[in-house]
């Protein structure tokens, strides 16, 4: 069973993977401004970029961090993992948290550098009404109840393809199209463009996202119960030497 890779290294690709995520988001929306007027389909090509670009980055960066990209994601694992042993401990949480924060920062400007936008340009798109934040609880919310029921229904290999399937359809069935994620509404501020978020608009979003994250976790607790001590990390995909005990596991189940 391999070793997990040092905290820096992982905090290192949590940045970096909510960076890339940011700039996927970002430069899509810009790209679909640039080729058609029309809202809907600015809306699909936006969607579907994230949904690719997501579901990359989950298969390709899990391994090493977990690949949470959310500050939420990160706080619900520290959450549900304190009294079984396993999930990130508050160290991890101490460097996650503003590795996604900057990542996500860093992402928009590198997006709007790449289409030629003013670099660091606050957004000007007011998102300020109480359906939005509603949207956000739910988006949120089913978001969390997804990562951590597949962890505890043994299903976290199935990650990559549920999560950014999810994600593609909140875009749609939510008024505020799911952002769904603290680290990615705070580096949207950081971007004029048809993804951004006013700075003023930040902080009810971020509010409703954590009252989702708690919402998604109570939904867990319905479907599955509260963790037995053996649960180990509950996290988007497994790290390293979870892979292979989650598959020893599995074998002697089979056996």
């Amino acid at each position: 069973m391999s070793a997990p890779a040092p905290l820096i290294r992982r905090a290192a690709v949590e940045g970096l993977g909510t960076a890339a995520l940011v700039a996927v988001v970002v430069g899509s929306g810009t790209q679909a401004t640039e080729l058609t007027h029309d809202v809907a389909t600015q809306l699909l090509a936006n969607s579907l970029a994230t949904v690719f670009g997501l579901g990359v980055l989950i298969a390709f960066l899990g391994p090493v961090s977990g690949a949470h990209f959310n500050p939420v994601v990160t706080l619900a694992a520290w959450f549900t993992g304190r009294r079984t042993g396993g999930g990130p401990g508050l160290r991890d949480v101490a460097l996650y948290l503003p590795a996604q924060v900057a990542g996500a920062i860093g992402g928009a400007v590198l997006a709007d550098a790449m289409f030629g936008k003013p670099l660091g340009a606050f957004s000007t798109h007011e998102r300020w009404a109480g359906h939005l934040w509603l949207a956000e609880v739910v988006a949120t919310a089913g978001l969390v109840w997804l990562i951590f029921g597949l962890a505890r229904a043994g299903r976290a290999h199935l990650a990559p393809l549920l999560v950014a399937s999810y994600i593609g359809s909140a875009y749609w069935f939510t008024s505020s199209t799911s952002f769904a994620n603290p680290a990615v509404t705070v580096g949207r501020a950081f971007t004029d463009t048809f993804a951004g978020i006013a700075p003023t608009s930040v902080l009810p979003f971020v509010a409703a996202q954590l009252i989702g994250a708690a919402a998604g976790l109570g939904l867990v607790a319905v479907c599955f119960g509260r963790p037995a001590a053996a649960d180990q990390g509950e996290v988007v995909v497994p790290q390293n030497g979870q892979q292979s005990a989650d598959r020893s596991v599995e074998e002697s189940a089979l056996a």
